[in-house]
């Protein structure tokens, strides 16, 4: 038999070693990949993104092609952010579609020009408080990191029946919320369309961070507070999203529970680990890097890798898990091919407390964009929920 050569013994040896170096480099590619996973779960971006291409424009017909999606096939009325996002533009009623394009009717001037490439579609519809025509007032609402502006529309009613605390999602800033400020304040509700610490416009935390509810529920807090030294003992809240999350936590934990007379979700988040992996899967993240994404935002590691000062507690967010706590009278709008945030936890929650949750369910609306796509139907089911609160 040969007699193994040193050269052969040497490579031997190495094999260990390689191995070894192989699980180390894997591992860090692992952790390397959670750490990004998480860190987008909590560092906000509130900078628009191109979901969608201008590929023609026909002034002389006031209408628009964009490049076909789920959302620009909706029908309904939208907004539409143009020129590098820096100009904005109604869209009405689809008028032709190819396998490819969609072609929308214009309902706002067109700048001069429009640039064909990215663009971004948005449920957003009036841009600013000016598009409202309604008389409005600047708030700066004093929170534990400082101001977070506000507006403030005061019914035309001789008293008004509350408050409405309006909370707009993820990534985006208040002027999502002006869709709902009409047909609240036709109802006797003042509204405050608020804004909440790292959205763009209010003081940012002191780590920068999202926390899906936990903490930004104090800012809806502060709110009411400010909204209760201008005479307010009476409130509805009215939450997008993540916004929804934020409400569901300010009427769990503020001391103004009992000043809360009722909340309106829209399209919203009521348990977080459901939509994380939904989302994950969508975005194809594995398993593996999802769970252990969510247990790194949630533990105390989370200071290290993310930044947050604090780890997300997904149990205490939970509202399916905590139905029994439920004080509320609660309307829930969700379309159930959200494509965001799923509906499950919102029929989940709805089951759960049918005493207390009111679900009204779309089929085509998608995230967010209810009323958008039925307005008539979105107002009068939010006219209806209000008159029935005592």
């Amino acid at each position: 038999m040969k007699r193994p050569c040193h050269a052969d013994r040497r490579s031997r040896r190495l094999w260990p070693l390689s191995a070894s170096a192989l699980a180390v480099a894997a591992f860090g590619g692992f952790a390397g990949v959670t750490a990004e996973v998480a860190r987008r779960v909590v560092i906000p971006d509130v900078s628009r993104a191109n979901n969608t291409k201008v590929v023609h424009v026909d002034a002389s017909e006031q209408t628009i092609t964009l490049s076909s999606t789920p959302d620009t096939r909706l029908p309904g009325r939208y907004g539409l952010w143009v020129n590098r996002l820096s100009d904005y533009v109604r869209l009405g009623e689809i008028v032709a579609e190819t396998p490819r394009t969609v072609t929308r009717r214009v309902l706002s001037d067109l700048p001069d020009p429009v640039r064909h490439g990215g663009a971004s579609f948005s449920g957003w519809y009036y841009r600013d408080v000016a598009a409202l025509g309604l008389p409005v007032q600047d708030w700066d609402v004093p929170t534990e990191n400082g101001a977070a502006p506000a507006w403030y529309f005061p019914s035309d009613a001789p008293l008004a029946r509350g408050c409405a605390v309006l909370v707009h999602g993820r990534g985006v800033q208040r002027n999502e919320v002006l869709r709902a400020v009409p047909v609240i304040r036709a109802q006797g509700y003042d509204c405050l369309a608020i804004s909440y610490r790292n959205d763009g416009d209010a003081a940012a935390s002191r780590d920068g961070r999202y926390m899906l509810g936990q903490t930004e529920w104090k800012d809806v807090d502060a709110a009411m507070r400010e909204a209760a030294r201008a005479g307010h003992t009476r409130f509805v809240l009215m939450g997008w999203s993540m916004g929804g999350a934020v409400c569901l936590q300010t009427a769990a934990r503020s001391e103004r529970t009992s000043d809360i007379a009722g909340l309106i979700l829209e399209s919203p988040v009521v348990d977080w680990r459901t939509v994380l992996r939904y989302q994950a899967r969508a975005s194809r993240i594995p398993s593996l890097v999802r769970d252990a994404a969510m247990w790194l935002v949630g533990s105390r590691l989370s200071r290290l890798v993310t930044g947050q000062r604090i780890p997300i507690d997904f149990d205490r967010l939970d509202r399916v898990a905590h139905a029994v706590d439920l004080r509320h009278p609660v309307l829930i709008l969700h379309s159930d091919d959200d494509g965001f945030v799923p509906s499950d936890a919102s029929h989940a929650l709805a089951e759960a407390r049918p005493d207390l949750v009111t679900l009204d369910t779309f089929a085509v609306a998608r995230h967010t964009k209810l009323w958008n796509y039925d307005s008539s139907r979105w107002n009068r089911t939010i006219t209806r929920w209000l008159a029935s609160l005592s």
